[in-house]
C-alpha cells in the first residue's frame, strides 16, 4: 500500500502544506487504492478521476484539506455537470446544472472528489443493494451488507480507499453503515448543514448530511468547514460556540450517560448489540463518566404504526416530485422503481395531507419527550442497530415482500430513527466486534445543537480504545 493510506484527511493535508507531497500525488494514490479494492466491494459507482486531478492541481495549499481526495454519495450532494442518479433508473440521467451548497463548501475546503459512492434507490433502505449498480459488499465479510443508505461511503472508508467520505442520514443512513463497516459516523443536528439550494425540507426535516470517517478529528474538521445555513433554509441549528476541531482537544466534562439496551419499539435486539452497548457503558465509567439505566417514555406501538406511514412518504415524495418535473402522473412512473419503493409509494399515496400533518405533529411531541429526557442525562447511549450486519438479500422486497421488509427495517433500525425525527445529533462509534469478526457500533444521541459534546466524547473513546488500526478482510493494505 502507498504511504498515505493509513493517514486521515488532516494528516494528508498537512503533508501537502509542508511541501512533502503534492495534492496530485494524494489523488493518484487514492485512485490506485480504489482500483485495487473496489472490484471486490463495489463502493464507488462513478469514477471522477480527471475531475479530481483538475481539482488537485488547482487546490490552494492554505485551504483546510489542500487537495486531499474525497468521495461523495450519489444523492443530494449535487456536482455541476455530473449525474446524480439516486441509484434509480428513473433519475440516472439527471445532470445538475449547479453544485449544491454543501458541494461548494467541500470544494472551498480544498477537497478533490474523485468518485461517487453507491446507495440504495432513493436512500430508503438500511442496505446498499440497488438494482441499477448492484450491491456494495461489506469489507469485513463480502456476503454481508455494508448498511445503507450510505453503504458505499462506509465500505470505501473501511476498505482504506479514503479516510472520510460524504453521506446522508434520514433514518440512520450515516450511523447504519458506520456500525456495519466499523468506522465513525456522526449525524448532525437538524439544520446544522444546509440541503440547499435544491432541497429545503426532505420529509419533515429528517435528512441530515455529513461524513463517515476513520478519525474523529476529520469529522470535526469537516463539520467546521460545512456547518451553517444558507439564506432561506427552513431549519437552522444554533451556532457553535467555537470550532469543533478545537473542542475535541479538550476532554469532556464528567457526563451523565443514560443507557438503554431494550428496543423502545418492542423489537428483538441481538445479544451482540446489547453486549456492545454495555461494554461501551463500562468503558465510559472507566473514563470517569456516570452511567444510569433509563429510557425515554415513548409509546413504541404508536411510533411503529405512524413511522411506517411516515417513512412511506420518502419514496412517495421523490416519485411525485419527479413526475411533476416531467409533467406526468406519478402512478405512471412507479413501475420503473424497485419493489420496496413501489410498496412505499402504495402506502404513501393513500395518506392524506391532513393525516401526514397530524402524524408529523405527533413526532414533534415525541421529539419534545426526547429533549426533556436529555435534560436529565447529557447523552443517551444505545446499540446503534438491532442486529450485526445482515446477509445480502435480507431486505430484498422481491423475495420477501414490501411489508415484511418494512418490519425487518424497523427491527434493524430500532434505535437510529429517533434522532432523525427529533432533529438531534447522534453518532455511531466503532468499539466492538462479534466473535466472527463483524463490527457492531454503539450509538450516542446528544442534545439539540450540541455536537461538540458528542465529538469530545468520541475523541476520548477513540484515544482509550483506538479503532483505526483494525483492518477488514478487503483492504487496500492487503
Amino acid at each position: 500500500m502507498d504511504e498515505f493510506g493509513d493517514l486521515d484527511l488532516t494528516a494528508q493535508a498537512d503533508l501537502v502544506k509542508s511541501g512533502q507531497v503534492t495534492a496530485g500525488e494524494l489523488v493518484e494514490a487514492a485512485i490506485r487504492r480504489a482500483e485495487q479494492v473496489n472490484p471486490a466491494i463495489n463502493a464507488i459507482i462513478a469514477p471522477l478521476h480527471d475531475e479530481a486531478r483538475a481539482e488537485a492541481a488547482q487546490a490552494a495549499k492554505d485551504s483546510l484539506f489542500a487537495g486531499a481526495p474525497f468521495l461523495v454519495k450519489d444523492l443530494y450532494c449535487h456536482m455541476k455537470g455530473v449525474p446524480t442518479t439516486g441509484a434509480s433508473r428513473l433519475t440516472r440521467n439527471f445532470v445538475p446544472a449547479r453544485d449544491s451548497e454543501l458541494m461548494r463548501r467541500y470544494r472551498a475546503a480544498g477537497l478533490s472528489t474523485f468518485g461517487k459512492t453507491n446507495l440504495c434507490e432513493f436512500g430508503t433502505l438500511g442496505t446498499t443493494e440497488p438494482k441499477l449498480f448492484g450491491p456494495t459488499r461489506n469489507p469485513w465479510n463480502v456476503a454481508r451488507s455494508s448498511g445503507g443508505s450510505s453503504g458505499g461511503a462506509g465500505a470505501a472508508v473501511a476498505a482504506g480507499i479514503v479516510p472520510a467520505a460524504h453521506g446522508g442520514d434520514g433514518a440512520g443512513s450515516i450511523r447504519i453503515p458506520a456500525s456495519c463497516c466499523g468506522v465513525f459516523g456522526l449525524k448532525p443536528s437538524r439544520g446544522r448543514i444546509t440541503l440547499g439550494p435544491d432541497l429545503g425540507d426532505s420529509t419533515g426535516g429528517i435528512v441530515n448530511e455529513h461524513v463517515l470517517s476513520r478519525s474523529v478529528r476529520d469529522s470535526a474538521a469537516l463539520l467546521d468547514a460545512t456547518q451553517g445555513p444558507m439564506p432561506g433554509d427552513p431549519y437552522t441549528a444554533p451556532s457553535p460556540s467555537g470550532r469543533y476541531a478545537d473542542a475535541i482537544r479538550t476532554k469532556p466534562r464528567r457526563l451523565r450517560i443514560g443507557l438503554t439496551t431494550a428496543s423502545l419499539l418492542g423489537t428483538t435486539v441481538d445479544p451482540d448489540c446489547v453486549a456492545a452497548a454495555i461494554d461501551t457503558a463500562r468503558l465510559c465509567e472507566s473514563l470517569g463518566h456516570e452511567v444510569v439505566d433509563c429510557a425515554p417514555s415513548i409509546d413504541g406501538e404508536t411510533y411503529r404504526t405512524l413511522y411506517k406511514r411516515f417513512w412511506a412518504m420518502t419514496a412517495t415524495r421523490a416519485i411525485t416530485a419527479l413526475a411533476r418535473s416531467r409533467g406526468e402522473d406519478p402512478s405512471a412512473l412507479v413501475a420503473e422503481v424497485e419493489s420496496f419503493n413501489q410498496y412505499l409509494y402504495g402506502v404513501g399515496s393513500r395518506i392524506s395531507a391532513a393525516d401526514y400533518l397530524v402524524d408529523l405533529n405527533w413526532f414533534h411531541m415525541t421529539g419534545r419527550t426526547l429533549a426533556t429526557f436529555l435534560l436529565d442525562v447529557d447523552v443517551w447511549l444505545t446499540p446503534t442497530l438491532g442486529t450485526p450486519p445482515p446477509e445480502l438479500g435480507h431486505f430484498d422486497a422481491d423475495r420477501h415482500g414490501g411489508e415484511a421488509v418494512m418490519e425487518r427495517f424497523l427491527e434493524f433500525l430500532a434505535f437510529t430513527t429517533f434522532a432523525n425525527m427529533a432533529g438531534l445529533p447522534a453518532m455511531s462509534v466503532p468499539l466492538s466486534w462479534t466473535a466472527d469478526g463483524l463490527p457492531v457500533g454503539t450509538q450516542f444521541t446528544g442534545r439539540f445543537g450540541d455536537e461538540a459534546t458528542l465529538l469530545q466524547l468520541a475523541a476520548q473513546l477513540e484515544e482509550a480504545r483506538p479503532w483505526a488500526q483494525r483492518r477488514p478482510a478487503v483492504h487496500a493494505a492487503a
